[in-house]
């Protein structure tokens, strides 16, 4: 990471094929593997050059098997870039961190369907998202309508969608299209501070502010790559579906600010670990620091899956009460909730050999090819649903893991990318100008603030269509649909 103003040189790239670009251990002093980009030279040509810094930071953690990955989508991050994939041995002294997880810890995506088409929704659009913009709450500080003392929260924290099956929040079968079954199973909440609990209290069911947002979006059926999966998964020409981003909040924010402080005291004094960025803050995976984190951060796991399972219950409110049904006949089901951020223990090959590892993915998405014991049974023989969200100007992709995913550690990209700060962005765009914009487009907005939307212009990011072609090329995930938005509630 920088200190003042330090100058960020671009490497002189390996082309490794039309998609893949290696930076050389000899970039940087203490490398231990190289880097690789997972990109177009266009893509590779734009990102900002604090990427390839921070990237081959990453690269110098002990024990980083084989490369420091960056998708499509990076940009400039807290320690990791966003976009940053890294795999560690624990077995090799291999690390946890923070930054290399993400604050909003289990930030994710969630896609549900409906059998409704656009005719049908069109004349209720309006009504739809003003209604959403009403029960989902968005925001900084936003607070949720499900009231719970500390010691219920607490348990939500250990239980997660299995909480909300119990208490009338979720369906059965939604856990079953949620990773992990909708519950981190290792989550000990004595491990998490008082602080994080405080902040966390009143927030679940809500969106949070920044690029998190509620989408109604159509299936074009020119956007139907995959024609034989998407039936199999539900999805048809001129649809309506949903979908949402959002993460932990208040609550995974202070578990990444308490575990940080915590290694930056004990990671050079008692585990000898040296780092070329205090934001890389670590500590061996097997040690008492490293596990306590591992355990608190699935706390952080299961509040994100319940607070996106909350927000579902309330969409499926919504569209009842708008169209005078039922939510099952409206045919409100999940297809999938996928996080990207998050450290999972998973069992990779290494040169040949088979290997338990925790996966760091920093503003990455999961991508497990068929057969692979992360998927849920209902998607194992297909392999695991994708979701990524571009910009809400533009559009959004569901995928499949590809066939090549097993050279990312099965990863690959989240989303967009963002090519400028949030602050150039409401220098340069106005959020009243753009909201009239949008709506000319066919995209009814709605945002808790117009300074906020201006941050989230389509402008300010990457094309989603070339990210998403650089991860299908790349064969680490593979096209399946793409969504057109015509109604969004912003933070």
């Amino acid at each position: 990471m920088p200190f003042g103003n330090q100058i960020f040189k671009k490497p002189d790239f390996k082309k490794v094929s039309d998609v893949v670009w290696e930076v050389p251990t000899s970039f940087k002093q203490g490398m231990k593997v190289p880097a690789r980009i997972y990109a177009t030279k266009k893509i590779v040509d734009q990102m900002d050059l604090q990427v390839y810094d921070q990237i081959t930071n990453v690269a110098n953690l002990p024990g980083i098997q084989k490369f420091a990955f960056c998708m499509a989508d990076g940009h400039s991050g807290y320690g990791f870039p966003i976009g940053g994939v890294a795999a560690f041995d624990p077995e090799e002294n291999g690390v946890i961190s923070p930054g290399g997880i993400g604050f909003d810890i289990n930030c994710g995506m969630r896609l549900v369907l409906t059998n409704l088409t656009y005719n049908d929704v069109k004349p209720h659009l309006k009504t739809l998202v003003d209604k959403l913009f009403d029960k989902v709450p968005a925001g900084v500080g936003s607070s949720g309508f499900v009231k719970l003392t500390k010691d219920q929260f607490r348990k939500v924290v250990t239980e997660g969608t299995e909480w909300c099956v119990d208490n009338g929040y979720a369906w059965k079968e939604d856990l079953e299209r949620t990773e992990l079954n909708g519950k981190a199973d290792w989550a000990d909440v004595s491990k998490v501070s008082s602080k994080a609990v405080e902040r966390g209290v009143n927030q679940i069911g809500t969106l949070g502010s920044g690029n998190h947002y509620l989408e109604i979006q159509v299936v074009k059926e020119e956007n139907i790559f995959d024609k034989e999966l998407a039936k199999k998964w539900g999805l048809f020409p001129n649809q309506v579906v949903i979908m949402f981003h959002c993460g932990s909040r208040g609550f995974g924010h202070q578990i990444g600010t308490d575990y940080l402080q915590l290694f930056l005291s004990v990671m050079e004094k008692k585990y000898g670990i040296k780092i070329l960025d205090p934001e890389l803050a670590c500590a061996p995976f097997n040690s008492p620091e490293g596990q306590d984190y591992f355990k608190a951060m699935a706390c952080g796991v299961n509040m994100s899956f319940a607070n996106r399972q909350v927000i579902l219950h309330r969409i499926r409110e919504v569209f009842s009460d708008v169209f005078k049904q039922d939510a099952e006949k409206l045919g409100l089901k999940m297809v999938f909730d996928v996080s990207h951020n998050r450290a999972s223990v998973e069992r990779h090959k290494v040169d040949g050999e088979t290997k338990e590892l925790i996966v760091h993915r920093k503003g990455a998405t999961g991508s497990y090819p068929a057969g692979r014991e992360e998927i849920p049974k209902l998607y194992r023989d297909d392999g695991s649903p994708v979701i990524i969200g571009g910009s809400m100007e533009t559009g959004s992709y569901l995928l499949v893991g590809g066939p090549n995913a097993a050279e990312t550690f099965m990863s690959t990209a989240h989303g967009s990318g963002r090519t400028m700060s949030r602050t150039r962005a409401k220098g340069m765009f106005r959020g009243e100008q753009l909201q009239r914009d949008m709506l000319k487009q066919g995209i009814y907005v709605k945002s808790v603030s117009f300074s906020g939307l201006a941050e989230e212009a389509g402008s300010a990011y990457k094309n989603i269509d070339d990210v998403i072609e650089a991860t299908h090329l790349a064969g680490i995930s593979k096209k399946v649909v793409r969504f057109t938005p015509i109604g969004n509630v912003k933070g």
